[in-house]
């Protein structure tokens, strides 16, 4: 297996040139704008400043260590005995070292990315690295790995997963996507990962970056726990902002019937230099 603990990383992101530069990319465009901005910045390598060379470790932890939330990546079939692997999907997979962490484990993963230029960098870099992220159990078995372009939130991508979504995906995993969406889209992506996550699926969120002042913009845009919190209780509502960028609190939390309940909530013993001290993990269910 790969190491996962990814001690020689590139420096923090924050507060440098590289980042300032990509910072000022995404200013004053409209959210629509936002895929084609990311793939021109594939095209162009300057999102080697966020790659971390391999999966982070707090993920690889929660999928050995929390199966009592998660349970198996196989199913089987209480009436016919017939077993399937969890489908576990990862939005803006980055270069797919999650989806291929993922396979590993026993899932069927899907990686999605906006930018076709990122899933040919995804293809090529888990076409070379096959022979090391191999099954984490030999009775499990690797599950297969599949990447998809398309936009997150339409349906154009959907006709590539294998047997459509069905009841939706039993995993979804987010990292580093949040945090690169700009704030407006936060309503329509809580919405999506309702709506893509099966009825008894968990939605693992890796909580990046959560120190970072919400008045500094993005991305990355800071995303504390309590954005989670605000957007995936009510998934779809607006939610109101202050004028430094920090979502207010709205109390009590009305009726949702796509709303999500976490279900975990702590800091990882091990994440990626970058966010060590400051990461979060949080687990979600469909609280319906």
């Amino acid at each position: 297996m790969a190491d996962l603990d990814a001690s020689k990383e590139p420096s923090s992101p924050f507060n440098n040139v590289a980042h300032d530069r990509v910072r000022k990319h995404f200013l004053d465009h409209d959210p629509s704008a936002h895929p084609g901005l990311w793939d021109d910045l594939w095209k162009a390598q300057e999102l080697l400043l966020w790659d971390r060379g391999a999966p982070n470790p707090a993920f690889a932890d929660v999928l050995s260590k929390r199966t009592d939330i998660l349970g198996s990546p196989v199913l089987i079939d209480k009436d016919t005995g017939m077993k399937r692997r969890k489908r576990a999907l990862v939005p803006g997979c980055g270069k797919g070292y999650d989806v291929v962490l993922l396979a590993s484990f026993g899932y069927d993963a899907y990686g999605v990315e906006a930018s076709a230029n990122a899933v040919k960098a995804c293809e090529t870099w888990a076409e070379e690295n096959k022979d090391v992220y191999v099954a984490r159990d030999s009775d499990v078995g690797s599950g297969s790995v599949k990447f998809l372009f398309g936009d997150f939130f339409t349906d154009e991508w959907v006709k590539g997963v294998d047997g459509g979504l069905g009841e939706g995906f039993d995993l979804v995993y987010d990292y580093t996507f949040l945090c690169a969406l700009p704030p407006a889209l936060r309503p329509s992506w809580s919405a999506r990962q309702s709506q893509l996550l099966s009825p008894s699926g968990h939605l693992v969120c890796l909580e990046f970056p959560t120190h970072k002042p919400t008045s500094s913009g993005g991305p990355p845009w800071a995303v504390p726990p309590v954005v989670y919190e605000e957007h995936l209780t009510r998934p779809g509502e607006e939610m109101p902002y202050d004028k430094e960028g920090n979502v207010m609190v709205q109390k009590p939390v009305r009726d949702n019937a796509k709303a999500l309940t976490r279900v975990a909530h702590w800091q990882p013993e091990r994440t990626h230099e970058v966010g060590r001290g400051t990461d979060w993990v949080g687990i979600w269910k469909h609280k319906y």
